[in-house]
């Protein structure tokens, strides 16, 4: 056996769990149901699929114990009856796989909640929060207490064979627990007997009214990374506290929603947070959970096998690939689907109020809707570019049994990806290719590297539908001295095609702009490769990030932080560049940036000394380097070596017309079909759409293949003006 820790079977009093994997908590959006019998339908579906990919034990999104603590208006909530009776279809769902076992998790929003009713400890507003909460008086206290239990028993009877109590992150429990929010003097305060109260009475609470081998899992907040958060003495003692009360499983809990500490986004060190729960290890005898940035089996089997924890919690891996674990057991850990911690269709789409699914699985929280059945009318089909969009295309395709043809015109795979996977940061892309590798292999894709190919040859290659990949080029300034010898594009940079000066400007500040700075200020553009480009050169380094990012390695300070005098960062071994990063706008830099990961981008170009600037008109380029006009009209001359431009792209899509000409069907796709939302989301998830409906499409209606946004999401865009 490959990973025979991961694979191992878990001993619970009560329970075998047939793995170590635990599918950790994401909130969905198909908790809330649809239709208005609030169907779970999709929940279902959501879930049976994972359990046929053998999880071990599956958590839900959070399910409120009572009104106050609904994460928004409507949110999902367990508090009758006829709750519990929806949810059967879900259990039932699961367990008509025999092994894999689910847990719903029980979320108190305290001051994270969406709406007027929120309540906490204290009456203090959260710097994510719209809402100031009412301070909960100790009846309310009490009685949500009571809440827990019956939300758990109403669980044991909808066939659920765990809950979840969550108690970290920042939401209710976590926020009693912690001298930062509990600021209250009475028995639910104080001391950290006092803060520890609530926790210890939901569990006991929770145990009392449910059967002797029901799963408890207790959500521990372990590194809070934020002031005023636990230590870790009083970490470990709320652990022996809980599982005195009746716990069956810690799992383990990485930073407030607050905290300005990436936590689990791709910049995040694998598996960086494993040593916080093996600190743990021996304090209690409960089996321990590590979590964050876990998303390879042998990341998995690394931590297991280094005894950092019991179990191994990987939530967004199983968005990415619900198989994830049957195809480590078959030892083709090269046919996974990686999640590369990208967030842009999971936490996202869960914070604008739109169903999570998953930037290289768009089927992840559609798979009742968005099927790749076999076809019973295969065509004969072209794909002209191998990019994130042909990819998808002719991968899916393929699958439902379609002859493909991809035509390339590089000689690798990959477009817009092999660009993305050089910024540092961003070395996850590298395992998207590899699995679309994979994929064209195992589909059977006929496959043509360097063939740059022509209308004339799609047209009488007998192709029943020519799929058009082809992506973007780059726009150009259109300034005087676009010409001049400082002028680069970010191709040419990302590339290392032409060298990059000690002085830069960079122009835009988009996506590509923000990478682009990443990569010149990391100094990405000296490192040379030699050889096939398939790995990365060097993963992120876990002792760099927790230093740069100043969390304390020992977990010995309160929250986990680092005082700003301690640990000192060492000197650079070369001097950094002058970058600035320009723009025409006058609003914020990165505005379109991912909503849970823009804060991280800018932020890092911030420790690296990133001047950014907005509100200008770019004149011309000469020798004494870029002149501009602020938004006042003033002259100004940036004197750079280096001007790279990332200013937006153009479809590329000169075949479509010839194609047409000669009577040929065609499709766009991807940047090809429209270049101002440049976005492997979009590509992929368009690509997969077309290519599960490709029979009956109309070339006209192909920008009707994306993912609906659903009533929530819509809400949402017009409450925030979008």
């Amino acid at each position: 056996m490959a990973y025979p820790r991961l694979l191992q079977p878990l001993q619970l009093r009560g329970h075998t769990l047939i793995n170590r994997a635990l599918m950790g908590s994401m909130h969905s959006g198909l908790e809330e149901g649809s239709g208005l019998s609030h169907s779970l339908e999709k929940m279902a579906a959501f879930f049976e699929e994972r359990a046929r990919g053998r999880v071990g034990l599956m958590v839900t999104g959070g399910i409120a114990p009572n009104n106050e603590g609904r994460l928004y208006p409507f949110a999902a909530a367990m508090l009758s009856p006829s709750d519990a009776a929806r949810h059967r279809v879900v259990t039932e769902a699961v367990h008509q796989h025999k092994g894999p076992k689910i847990a719903m998790q029980i979320l108190h929003g305290g001051r994270y909640s969406y709406h007027p009713l929120a309540t906490a400890p204290s009456s203090k507003k959260a710097p994510i929060g719209w809402f100031t909460p009412r301070e909960m008086k100790a009846s309310a206290i009490e009685r949500t207490i009571a809440d827990y239990g019956r939300a758990a028993a109403l669980a044991m009877e909808a066939g659920y064979d765990g809950v979840e109590v969550m108690g970290s992150e920042g939401y209710l429990i976590n926020q009693f627990i912690a001298q930062r929010t509990n600021k209250r003097t009475d028995e639910w305060g104080g001391s950290a007997e006092g803060r520890f109260r609530l926790p210890i009475k939901i569990v006991e609470e929770v145990r009392r009214c449910t059967s002797d081998d029901f799963i408890i899992i207790f959500r521990l907040s372990m590194l809070d990374l934020v002031e005023g958060g636990s230590d870790w003495n009083e970490v470990v003692a709320l652990a022996q506290a809980i599982e005195a009360a009746g716990a069956s499983i810690i799992n383990t809990g990485i930073g407030w929603h607050e905290a300005r500490i990436p936590t689990i986004a791709t910049c995040v060190p694998r598996g960086g947070f494993s040593w916080v729960t093996a600190k743990l290890r021996g304090a209690v005898s409960l089996p321990l959970v590590a979590t964050n940035r876990i998303n390879t089996p042998e990341i998995a089997e690394s931590i297991l096998s280094q005894d950092h924890a019991d179990m191994v919690s990987m939530a967004r891996p199983f968005l990415a690939d619900p198989f994830f674990l049957t195809k480590a057991e078959a030892g083709t850990p090269e046919q996974i689907n990686t999640c590369i911690a990208c967030n842009q269709a999971c936490l996202d789409h869960t914070f604008m109020l739109k169903r999570a699914s998953c930037l290289v699985n768009p089927r992840a929280g559609y798979e009742s809707e968005l099927n790749y059945t076999p076809t019973t009318s295969p065509l004969k089909l072209a794909v002209v570019g191998a990019g994130p969009a042909g990819l998808a295309f002719a991968t899916v395709a393929a699958r439902r049994g379609h002859a493909v043809t991809l035509f390339e015109a590089s000689h690798r795979i990959g477009g817009q990806f092999n660009l993305a996977k050089q910024v540092p940061g961003k070395e996850e892309f590298y395992e998207t290719l590899r699995y679309f590798d994979a994929e064209l292999k195992l589909s059977g894709v006929d496959v043509r590297l360097s063939t740059r190919v022509g209308a004339s040859e799609l047209a009488d290659g007998g192709f029943d539908k020519v799929v058009l990949a082809t992506g973007v080029v780059p726009r150009t300034l259109g300034i005087a001295g676009e010409d001049h010898a400082k002028v680069v594009s970010y191709i040419d940079v990302l590339t290392r095609a032409k060298p990059v000066g000690e002085k830069v400007a960079i122009v835009g500040a988009g996506g590509i702009g923000f990478d682009v700075a990443e990569f010149v200020g990391h100094r990405a553009d000296e490192v040379r490769r030699e050889g096939d480009d398939t790995t990365p050169a060097q993963w992120p380094e876990l002792s760099s990030f927790l230093r740069d990012w100043r969390v304390d390695p020992t977990n010995s300070a309160r929250g986990g932080l680092l005082a700003d005098a301690e640990e000192a960062a060492p000197p650079p071994a070369k001097p950094p560049r002058e970058i600035l990063l320009l723009q025409r706008k006058s609003g914020k830099h990165g505005a379109g940036l991912g909503r849970t990961t823009g804060w991280i981008h800018r932020a890092s170009l911030k420790k690296m000394g990133v001047t950014m600037l907005g509100g200008l008109t770019y004149e011309k380029v000469d020798d004494a380097g870029l002149h501009v006009k602020d938004k006042g009209g003033k002259p100004l001359t940036f004197a750079v070596d280096t001007v790279i431009v990332c200013a937006g792209q153009v479809s590329e899509a000169s075949l479509e017309a010839p194609l047409k000409a000669r009577g040929a069907q065609v499709y766009k796709i991807g940047g090809s079909h429209l270049a101002s939302e440049l976005d492997a989301k979009r590509a992929i998830d368009q690509a997969s759409r077309l290519a599960a409906a490709i029979e009956t499409a109309k070339s006209e209606n192909v920008g009707d293949y994306v993912a609906p946004i659903g009533f929530n999401g819509w809400l949402y865009q017009k409450v925030a003006g979008k």
